[in-house]
């Protein structure tokens, strides 16, 4: 078994308390006037300080109590990111009750079925669409006994004895509390460790999502070590936006910055998300792969409708970037005039690129949850923003592995956190050991024992670790293995697709076939726009998919990946999804990639006649 080197011991701080709930109460003793929440309304930016959260979060706990609330009862949320969910998933903690979230994007089959696996009791969601899902389900989910709407727009004339506004409900935690004064801090106080704080449901890429447990312990184990090694503090800001039941806006997210100071601004909505960026300008940000390809795809749009005179100075800005880098991965000094030059570059042109993407302030930004293309990465270490791989998994309440910013690698994930081990099995599958590693998987014996062998977490990632990098290869279940015996890594593959302004994903299909083909989603904000600067008719994203002029355009961008290929690995033919995907569609994840196995089994006739033509 190779294993990689371990680091130094990891740090504890008592000043936590024993559980997040515990931390919170002390950082509103501390803190109280402070801001630590900020959220756009209307246009103006609202500051919520660490009084206000935790006087919200000590109405929902008492809220639930007076419901009849147990300890180790499920509550679970369903709504997009906000304070709200904020100050519900705190109440949950702090009622010493269990968090579960559910993607607002699920759709009312999967809502029903997390509901019933988690036995959630109650629930809050955000709106009428929300809860349009659960009304059409809730039938089939025994345990469900009150929901909470936080967003009444539309709902004014709803009556249900099952329902209630979030005001009703903080009102009702509010005067239950004047009646048990010493119940919120009594009840923080009894909450152990090890008690189970959140169950994470995994985005059900492979299958049905699975719980993961994870306890206040773990939770703040990571949290801790992670600030620490990322040198996040007091006085920094972040932009919050990805979905809170994800591992990374929930733990890496909101649980860092309130251990931290570090204040987080809310986005109005999905479609601000670019604006409210740049008018924050954030310290920090963590981001999945899609959204930094977003990020340069707007500039290359940008540039290509730019002035002569402009395009000019970006590519000698740029390209001096790009000289930079190579002798930055090379452990090369810059000779005196490269380095002149760029400072120059950096000044006249790069920095106004950075303010215009909102990351002109970032001290680091990291980008994990997804492969990602080591061209993307260049591409913003040229702008002069340090993005840096992590790795990390729910199953792990987080980080497992970051890159270190004094010595990047491209096409690895950074070197093992110093709080944890990683270790590769005979087959490469990695392996992960540290105390933050998950309890189980809720309801799910079976699994569980089969996740975790030998003390040792089993990550299902195929990887390599090389002079104390890691490099994930790809997941152990999709590696292609062609007719001919030649084994394949999808996800290599489609990173050089994605890097491309006018493909959204794609996915490479070849197992037991004699030469690999591939299914395009097109980025249609992109191809759209493309199309109308060069007069390509359309009428819907269906037609203009299927025009001849964005087929050749893919095409291009075919040939340049396939020119960086040997002959086995190039892909021979592809086909175009020629639906706009939405995030709520099955085809997509939370954090907006294909699922492989469901699209191979969706589109199963368009891969079968890309092989039957040839």
């Amino acid at each position: 078994m190779a294993t990689a080197p371990r680091g130094p011991r990891a740090y504890e701080d008592s000043e936590t308390g024993a559980s997040v709930p515990a931390m919170l109460v002390r950082r509103v003793t501390t803190h109280g006037d402070n801001t630590i929440l900020r959220r756009k309304d209307r246009g103006i930016w609202k500051e919520i300080t660490w009084a206000e959260l935790g006087a919200r979060a000590r109405n929902v706990g008492m809220g639930l109590k007076a419901l009849g609330l147990r300890a180790g009862d499920v509550v679970a949320v369903l709504a997009e990111t906000s304070p709200e969910w904020v100050y519900a998933d705190l109440g949950i903690l702090g009622a010493g009750a269990i968090s579960a979230g559910i993607y607002p994007t699920d759709a009312p089959g999967q809502v029903e079925h997390l509901l019933r696996d988690s036995g959630a009791r109650f629930l809050f969601v955000e709106n009428e669409e929300q809860l349009d899902k659960v009304l059409e389900t809730r039938e089939r989910c025994p345990a469900l006994a009150r929901i909470v709407i936080f967003d009444m727009t539309g709902l004014r004339d709803l009556s249900d004895p099952m329902c209630e506004s979030f005001e009703t409900f903080l009102a009702r935690g509010e005067a239950f509390d004047r009646a048990h004064p010493d119940e919120w801090e009594g009840g923080i106080a009894a909450i152990g460790g090890g008690q189970t704080a959140i169950l994470a449901y995994t985005s059900g890429t492979t299958g049905r999502a699975k719980g993961v447990m994870l306890s206040h312990s773990k939770i703040l184990f990571q949290i801790v070590n992670a600030s620490r090694l990322l040198d996040q503090h007091d006085g920094d800001e972040r932009l919050a936006f990805l979905p809170m039941c994800h591992v990374s806006e929930r733990i890496s997210g909101i649980y860092q910055a309130l251990y931290t100071g570090t204040i987080s601004n809310y986005v109005e909505g999905p479609e601000t998300v670019a604006e409210n960026l740049r008018e924050l300008q954030p310290t920090i940000l963590g981001a999945v792969p899609r959204f930094w390809e977003r990020l340069h795809s707007r500039i290359q749009i940008a540039i290509n409708d730019a002035t002569w005179m402009q395009r000019l100075a970006y590519r000698w800005a740029i390209g001096l970037g790009r000289r930079m880098v190579d002798a930055r991965l090379a452990g090369r000094s810059p000779s005196a005039p490269l380095r002149l030059g760029y400072a120059l570059a950096s000044r006249l042109v790069l920095r106004n690129v950075r303010r215009e993407l909102g990351l002109d302030r970032i001290r680091w930004a990291t980008v994990g949850a997804a492969p990602t293309s080591p061209e993307l990465i260049r591409w913003f270490l040229a702008l002069g923003i340090d993005l840096l791989e992590v790795y990390g998994l729910t199953e792990t309440a987080g980080l497992v592995a970051v890159m270190p910013a004094d010595a990047i690698r491209l096409g690895s994930v950074g070197k093992p956190v110093p709080y944890a081990e990683l270790a590769l099995s005979p087959d490469s599958e990695i392996l992960v050991r540290g105390e933050q590693v998950f309890q189980g998987y809720w309801n799910d014996p079976a699994r569980t024992v089969e996740a975790m062998r030998d003390g040792w977490l089993h990550t299902g990632d195929v990887g390599v670790i090389e002079d104390g990098y890691v490099r994930v290869t790809d997941r152990m279940a999709d590696i292609i293995v062609t007719s001919c015996g030649t084994n394949v890594t999808p996800s290599d593959l489609e990173n050089e697709l994605k890097f491309s302004s006018f493909i959204a994903d794609a996915v490479v299909i070849g197992d037991a076939r004699r030469y690999l083909s591939c299914l395009i989603m097109i980025d249609h904000e992109n191809v759209e726009k493309w199309a109308q600067d060069n007069n390509v008719p359309f009428t819907s994203f269906t037609s203009l998919a299927r025009t001849d002029q964005v087929r050749r355009l893919i095409e291009l961008e075919l040939a340049r990946v396939n020119g960086k290929l040997t002959g086995v690995e190039q892909i021979k033919v592809f086909r175009l999804i020629e639906r706009k995907l939405e995030p709520e569609d099955p085809e997509l994840t939370p954090t907006f990639k294909l699922k492989r196995h469901f699209v191979h089994e969706k589109y199963r006739d368009l891969i079968e006649a890309m092989y039957d033509e040839a």
